[in-house]
């Protein structure tokens, strides 16, 4: 005879078990419901996944439908991509179609491309307005990038021959694609910079601009001779030179300034020399001003030292007189002869 309490157990332990049971078979029905179409879809497009990948891919929180669909189209193409592959790049940023997309086309192609370098020109290209698909297409159909970029602001490149003519040129690039270097190697800008460079230094080292313009190619030979595009994400094809005109006379403006300049250096300079020659001027009329008041300081000695004299008796009043008539003759005969009025004391003659 079972007791009381032991028949409670069994119930409550075999309803406890229904519940799980309910609990699990409503689980799974739910899972089967929401990956049942995409289980079907991937089976019969012959991309196999199983309910515990999509389950998986559904708590990395990835979109489920979306991977699946990126794998069938890869698959159909080829490409033995898995679950984990798309699912890995997707979780590091990237984007799963755009690098399917760009695998694909690089298979057409016949270029080598892998999934991880896929994936890294992916990641490369991201928050630019580039993509993977691009540079693929880029390596199979060739892009002209013209030069210098019309961005810029600029629409020639200019530059000067050695007889001072001005030749401004415009070039056309042709590049591809160098997806081995496309991540971490330098971008358009970089190249259309080498190439200005390039025709800029080309220009300058032609003896004159008639040498430039009967050659426009010279330009575009020697500069795709200099390998322009190595450490570039790209491969130049070629540098087509598309418009070649002559600008203004830098040779004669330059020489026109510096005679200008010469002429300011010339002028400053005898500016220098006058203002010289007028300080000497002053200086030498107030020496002979010095020297006149100098006489007429010893010409005011003069009658002191003549009536110290007479005190003295060593002068007589005959000799005053006959001086006095010397001085008259010496006066009347520089008025005769036109010299001046004068005497050579500075007195009137008497």
């Amino acid at each position: 005879m079972q007791l009381p309490f032991l028949a409670e157990g069994k119930e409550i332990l075999w309803l406890a078990l229904f519940v799980f049971i309910g609990i699990a078979v409503l689980v799974i029905g739910v899972l089967v419901m929401n990956f049942f179409s995409v289980w079907v879809r991937a089976l019969f497009s012959g991309a196999k996944v199983t309910f515990t990948e999509l389950i998986a891919l559904r708590l990395r929180s990835v979109p489920v439908g979306m991977l699946v669909d990126t794998r069938i189209t890869a698959i159909k193409s080829g490409l033995p991509l898995t679950i984990d592959d798309l699912s890995t790049h997707y979780l590091a940023g990237g984007n799963i179609e755009m690098v399917v997309l760009a695998l694909i086309a690089a298979r057409k192609a016949a270029i080598h491309l892998e999934f991880d370098r896929a994936c890294a020109i992916d990641l490369a290209t991201k928050g630019t307005n580039k993509s993977v698909l691009e540079a693929v297409k880029t390596s199979v159909n060739p892009r002209v990038i013209p030069c210098p970029n019309p961005a810029s602001g600029k629409t020639t490149i200019d530059g000067v021959a050695k007889d001072g003519i001005v030749v401004k040129a415009k070039a056309l690039v042709t590049v591809r694609t160098n997806l081995d270097r496309f991540v971490g190697g330098a971008t358009e800008e970089t190249i259309i910079a080498r190439v200005g460079e390039g025709i800029v230094t080309t220009i300058g080292s032609a003896e004159s601009y008639k040498v430039v313009l009967e050659n426009p190619d010279r330009i575009s030979k020697t500069v795709l001779e200099k390998a322009l595009d190595s450490n570039t994400a790209f491969e130049i094809l070629s540098i087509d030179i598309a418009d070649v005109d002559v600008g203004e006379n830098i040779g004669a403006k330059l020489q026109a300034e510096q005679a200008e300049a010469s002429k300011l250096i010339a002028q400053a300079q005898a500016e220098v020399r006058r203002a010289a020659a007028v300080a000497t001027e002053q200086e030498m009329i107030a020496r002979v001003a010095e020297m006149r008041a100098r006489v007429v300081e010893a010409e005011a000695q003069v009658p002191q030292a003549m009536a110290e004299a007479f005190r003295k008796g060593n002068l007589g009043i005959m000799d005053y007189y006959r001086m006095k008539n010397i001085q008259a003759d010496t006066g009347m005969r520089e008025n005769i002869a036109g010299g001046p009025s004068a005497t050579p004391s500075g007195h009137q003659p008497s």
